[in-house]
């Protein structure tokens, strides 16, 4: 990793009181199922520096198939001892290290048009294999706000009363996963948090980043799906860590998003001052658009600490630079539910 991306590590693994508190709690270790992916290093470090910040001997565990050789020496050059493992394989997942808490990571959702049974045996049959095996842990595990409606963009959103009716394959394949952690948390009196995430951002990856890339490179932005929520990654791991504290059986469900839903033709255009490049859009907002209402989890915990203006600042000043992103685009502007 360059001098930029371990100065952005520090920032996106950085524990604040809360979760320092959180952890501090823990008696036993502490695993991460699906570890390999985006945000699996800056979250699995934040839990380590909260421990070594208590004094805690506890290990984190960091678990994944590991596809990406480097994904795994990153997280081992952080002195997180990692372990590979297909988690569709139950003799594996049942050799794996016992551990009092669980952050369940794993999901699939691009290519599910393409290949839909994979989608499916990702997001229901592995929580099914890690919920019997982990059935004595707390579980804090990874679900996403496509499992609502498109909501009136005049609105806050849904928030997590509203009943589940998504668009697409992939979204009811996310209902799915909720169902089977659902059942065995009730099964067998497991503690567990289900994050309805949507969507987190930082400067290598994100619905912002794929907004601002649009931007410099001059390609038109869909403005259809019109509004979005946006949440920086550090905010987004610490509410992860913190959602132990509310580990319930049947499980505790919290919408993870930014506070408010921000318009895509106002980021466009804000990027566009940053990037010194005139926005260029296509299409007209539509009246609806996959929101979410977060407005229980920041009451929980107070307010994201990253503002919508360091987000935009933090990205701009990160594509200027010429930095790597990671080329994975989020199709935040779907409206069909295909991925």
């Amino acid at each position: 990793m360059n001098r930029a991306e371990l100065q952005l590590l520090a920032e996106l693994s950085d524990p604040d009181e809360d979760v320092i508190r959180t952890l501090s709690a823990m008696q036993g270790d502490l695993i991460f199922l699906g570890a390999g992916g985006k945000i699996g290093q800056g979250l699995a470090l934040m839990a380590r520096r909260a421990f070594i910040e208590t004094g805690a001997s506890n290990r984190v565990i960091a678990v994944s198939r590991f596809s990406d050789p480097q994904a795994r020496a990153n997280l081992e050059e952080d002195h997180i001892h990692t372990m590979a493992c297909d988690l569709t394989d139950a003799g594996m997942v049942r050799d794996l290290p016992d551990a009092s808490h669980v952050v369940y990571m794993t999901g699939v959702k691009f290519g599910t048009q393409d290949n839909p049974g994979q989608t499916w045996v990702t997001n229901t049959c592995i929580p099914a294999i890690v919920a019997q095996r982990y059935c004595d842990s707390s579980i804090v595990a990874f679900s996403s706000g496509n499992v609502y409606p498109y909501f009136p963009v005049d609105s806050q959103g849904p928030d997590e009363t509203v009943p589940l009716s998504p668009v697409g394959e992939y979204g009811w394949s996310v209902v799915g996963r909720e169902r089977v952690l659902d059942y065995y948390s009730r099964l067998h009196g497991t503690p567990m948090t289900i994050l309805r995430l949507n969507y987190a951002n930082e400067p290598r990856y994100g619905v912002m980043v794929d907004i601002a890339v649009k931007v410099m490179r001059s390609e038109p932005i869909d403005v259809t799906m019109g509004y979005v929520n946006v949440l920086w990654q550090t905010d987004s791991n610490r509410v992860t860590l913190k959602a132990f504290d509310v580990c319930d059986s049947p499980p505790a469900v919290l919408n993870l998003a930014g506070p408010e839903a921000v318009s895509v033709r106002e980021l466009a255009g804000r990027f566009g001052e940053r990037l010194g490049v005139e926005p260029i859009f296509t299409g007209s907002e539509a009246t609806t658009a996959l929101l979410s209402n977060a407005s229980a989890c920041w009451a929980k915990w107070g307010p994201p600490e990253a503002e919508l203006d360091h987000m935009i600042g933090r990205i701009s000043e990160w594509l200027m630079a010429g930095y790597p992103t990671w080329n994975r685009p989020t199709h935040y502007e779907q409206r069909s539910g295909s991925f």
